[in-house]
């Protein structure tokens, strides 16, 4: 077959595009230290040992603002500066993706 001839094709990725709606909300599992006031519900923050104000986690370590039925956040609206600027397909937040091998197969 001769270049002329030759079919194109597109390259399919070799693993799927990252996006909320494909996550297991891998970022629900951080660390969340509150250093600016967005509205978190009390209910939701903890003091870690220095005296700093968190995002309080359950016991299984899951943030307690995550939906667990469909892994989304409960108060996206007023959801902590650190959380607003994990972007969705960040370097870091492929680096956590990649960190939970167990979920992603």
């Amino acid at each position: 077959m001769t270049d002329s001839q030759h079919i194109s094709h597109t390259q399919l990725p070799s693993e799927n595009a990252v996006s909320c709606s494909n996550c297991a909300a891998c970022c629900c599992q951080l660390e969340v230290m509150l250093i600016t006031d967005t509205g978190v519900p009390p209910r939701f923050i903890a003091t870690d040992d220095w005296g700093g104000e968190v995002m309080q986690r359950l016991d299984d370590g899951w943030c307690a603002a995550l939906d667990r039925d469909s892994m989304r956040c409960s108060i996206y609206e007023l959801r902590p500066l650190i959380c607003r600027e994990f972007e969705m397909g960040s370097v870091e937040c492929q680096d956590e993706r990649r960190g939970m091998t167990s979920i992603y197969r």
